[in-house]
């Protein structure tokens, strides 16, 4: 008999957001896969879990897939889970799921938090219609090339435009954003249901003034409407 993969959604800060599913669930894995088994042993040691994590990160995760498929075939129960919200979203972890399903094997998803659902339903921003960039790229040329090319969709479609972006980048990315699209709405979060949370509703340039005054700190998700 085969195992099952379990995608487990973990809370986005607030722990008392994980779902009683998701901890009976965790509870009785074999194998749980982890990106950071010091973030995620925080978590297990807060809720009383005692299962076996492995470390599988973005630089693990093409050399371990096969073994854990041979584990799930071997009827092993396994879950993942990311060092917050729901796995795979800008996560580890779609390899391992397309594997699965091409080899037959079940896969169940216990759903819970993510930051860019939290951000769309409190921005204020059109929620039926969303495109999700996870993060923009590094690179300035493909940033703007990205950023041109939901330029010029704008045309025929419109939607709220969603991505996450760090610290580091979050001036940059509003920059690009004001040098495409002009001076247009846009709304900042920050360390969502987290005791520092922030929730910005304003022009891109008043965004850029604010943060080139005072450091970014913690995780962001940015949205604009395309129009």
């Amino acid at each position: 008999m085969q195992g099952i993969l379990y995608v487990i959604s973990t809370p986005i800060g607030n722990l008392s957001d994980i779902t009683k599913r998701a901890i009976d669930t965790l509870k009785n894995l074999d194998i749980l896969l982890v990106e950071d088994t010091r973030v995620s042993g925080r978590l297990l040691k807060h809720f009383d879990i005692d299962v076996k994590m492995v470390s599988f990160n973005e630089y693990t995760e093409k050399t371990k897939t096969d073994s854990i498929i041979n584990l799930l075939k071997n009827g092993k129960k396994v879950g993942i889970i990311s060092d917050a919200g729901t796995p795979l979203i800008s996560d580890p972890g779609f390899l391992l799921v397309r594997e699965a399903a091409k080899s037959g094997v079940k896969v169940v998803a216990i759903p819970g938090p993510t930051a860019l659902i939290y951000a769309l339903t409190v921005s204020g921003l059109p929620t039926d219609k969303f495109i999700f960039l996870g993060y923009l790229p590094k690179k300035e040329g493909k940033r703007t090339s990205i950023l041109k090319n939901l330029k010029k969709a704008s045309d025929y479609i419109t939607a709220t435009v969603i991505f996450y972006e760090s610290p580091y980048r979050l001036l940059v990315a509003l920059k690009g954003i004001n040098d495409v699209f002009g001076d247009v709405d846009i709304v900042v979060s920050r360390e969502l249901t987290k005791l520092h949370e922030e929730i910005r509703r304003e022009k891109v340039t008043e965004a850029i003034k604010h943060f080139s005054e005072i450091a970014p700190k913690g995780e962001f998700t940015l949205l604009f409407h395309l129009k």
